[in-house]
């Protein structure tokens, strides 16, 4: 294996000292840009990389930002995350990303690894199983930026960015009662999770708002996932007086309970009006297009950075709960429209 190359061995070349070639490779005003030059040049030569940890060691920034999503399927997670990392590039930080894939487990352990490696700050989506925060106050407790995007909660005390997930609710709910729905179901995320708990709330209370009935029976908590869909979709269908209205807390499930309808030659929306939430590429594309939040997820990714960015540059704010709520939009299809 060949031997990584080290600032002694620029220094060797160049016959110089090795603190003269880290104050190079530093723009140093006191070196010459001779030397500057002749030190990157040869640098170059010997493909020689900068040891990222130690130079954080030495300094106390290492120039890295620690980010975790749930899962990087979800356009909405890609495109936030790939948002944010070009703010943060703009400003010199590299990102490290990291998967939860749904898992509190691995949650916890990417937070371990994200903290060895000496991260300038952490961002963070909650995965659906984490109920449990202590991790995330060992983040607080080292005094690490820490900023929640999407899916937070208001017990960690931290800054989050996301959207008004109860109104969210409403708008939906206020577009079926306009297309003539009168018995709404809503395929739920786990109500543990503040965003899904938020998103139940905003329906039980626009079916009151329209002195619409509330039936358990109609809320089907799950994991959102296609297969969660179909499964939730089945049982609606089972009931003795089927909903004439589905509202899924996510795309995937959304396209899962469609995929059902279809199957069982259900017409949507005239029988059963349908609206998801993420406006993921695919309901676009899918027959018939399916009606969706949209997140202002570009937005999310760019105030995240800027968020981190101000907690980087102003070191006597201390952890505490600053939250930006954006409003979102109702992205109407074929899926939901009844009326013209």
């Amino acid at each position: 294996m060949k031997k990584k190359t080290t600032i002694k061995d620029i220094a060797n070349v160049l016959k110089i000292t090795p603190s003269a070639v880290s104050r190079a490779l530093h723009n140093h005003p006191r070196i010459s840009d001779k030397t500057k030059a002749a030190v990157k040049k040869v640098a170059k030569e010997l493909e020689y990389q900068p040891n990222q940890l130690a130079s954080a060691l030495r300094s106390g920034k290492s120039k890295l930002v620690g980010v975790i999503v749930p899962r990087t399927n979800s356009h909405f997670f890609s495109s936030v995350v790939e948002n944010m990392e070009e703010e943060l590039n703009k400003k010199g930080y590299n990102v490290i990303f990291t998967q939860s894939n749904e898992s509190y487990d691995k949650e916890c352990r990417n937070i371990e690894t994200l903290l060895q490696t000496q991260v300038d700050g952490i961002i963070a989506s909650l995965t659906n199983e984490t109920v449990d925060f202590s991790h995330y106050e060992k983040i607080k407790a080292k005094e690490i930026p820490l900023i929640l995007y999407d899916r937070g909660d208001n017990d960690i005390g931290v800054d989050y960015i996301g959207i008004d997930d109860y109104k969210s609710s409403h708008i939906v709910v206020d577009h079926m009662v306009e297309q003539g729905c009168k018995r709404i179901a809503h395929i739920a995320g786990y109500r543990h999770t503040r965003i899904y708990n938020n998103r139940i709330k905003g329906y039980i209370d626009a079916l009151e708002k329209h002195n619409l009935p509330l039936e358990k029976e109609l809320i089907l908590e799950g994991d959102l996932t296609v297969e969660g869909g179909r499964q939730k979709m089945e049982e609606l269908l089972k009931l003795p007086q089927r909903p004439d209205g589905v509202y899924a807390a996510g795309d995937y499930a959304a396209l899962g309970a469609l995929q059902v309808l279809l199957e069982n030659n259900i017409k949507v929306p005239e029988e059963i009006a349908l609206v998801g939430f993420s406006n993921e590429p695919f309901t676009s594309l899918v027959t018939p297009a399916i009606s969706t939040i949209y997140q202002h997820n570009e937005q999310i990714g760019k105030l995240v950075a800027k968020q981190f960015l101000k907690r980087e540059k102003d070191k006597t704010w201390k952890p505490q709960l600053n939250k930006i709520i954006l409003d979102a939009e109702l992205i109407v299809r074929a899926s939901s429209k009844k009326k013209e």
